[in-house]
């Protein structure tokens, strides 16, 4: 009985361990970088060191060809024994500031244009073009944006558009510093730009239909298999 209840005493339960650092190397190596802190002649822990780093390796061979793989290596290792392990590492040895260090925030367009169905990518193109100089770049890249404005003007209303309507717009969004009113230049046909944006739509509900042709006739090959059919 004393057996019994000393060997129950030894069981560790998950709610009483403490948590790993970097789960996908399982509690078995994190409990062996543990021994190695302890260990108090420094070759020994350096001998000790290497083995892991191999056995790391073994765990993850898909990842032998990525460059610095090593170096990776070595950075969880310091990782895993939460910056106490105390060895000759033929890296830089990572610290704990660097490792919490959060990242810059990211600066999210707060922007809200008048003409949303153009996109904020319209409105980087017009700075652009206005900041260029005037020729003939300058007056061939107005025209193309132009043209874009129309054919998302297009896609959006589904219906013509006057040239006029476009220009406008563009009048609008560059405060009056790119006038396509005084030029002579025209823009693209309507019908044209309506059969790009058609054959647009029709490719992505041809690839979504052929996907959902192909699972359907693997599911007829599947149920006419007679090994799939269950004897009477």
């Amino acid at each position: 009985m004393e057996i019994k209840t000393e060997a129950v005493s030894q069981l560790e339960y998950n709610s009483l361990r403490e948590p790993l650092i970097i789960p996908e190397y399982g509690r078995h190596l994190q409990k062996l970088i543990d021994q190695i802190t302890e260990i108090q002649d420094k070759e020994e822990r350096n001998k000790a060191a290497k083995y892991v780093i191999s056995v790391m390796g073994s765990l993850n061979p898909h990842l032998r060809d990525v460059p610095d793989f090593q170096h990776k290596l070595w950075d969880q290792l310091f990782i895993m024994s939460d910056f106490k392990l105390d060895v000759d590492s033929p890296y830089p040895i990572p610290s704990r500031e660097a490792l919490n260090q959060r990242p810059e925030i990211l600066q999210y367009p707060q922007n809200f244009p008048k003409y949303r169905f153009y996109g904020n990518n319209i409105t980087y193109m017009i700075d652009v073009a206005i900041k260029w100089e005037e020729g003939d770049l300058k007056s061939a890249l107005i025209l193309v944006i132009a043209n874009h404005m129309k054919k998302c003007y297009l896609s959006w209303n589904k219906e013509t558009v006057e040239d006029e309507v476009i220009f406008q717009h563009l009048l609008e969004l560059s405060d009056g510093k790119i006038n396509l009113f005084k030029s002579n230049e025209e823009l693209s046909n309507s019908h044209n730009l309506m059969k790009v944006n058609k054959k647009v739509s029709n490719k992505s509900q041809f690839n979504s239909g052929n996907k959902s042709t192909n699972s359907k006739n693997h599911k007829k090959k599947t149920n006419n298999n007679p090994k799939n059919h269950k004897r009477n």
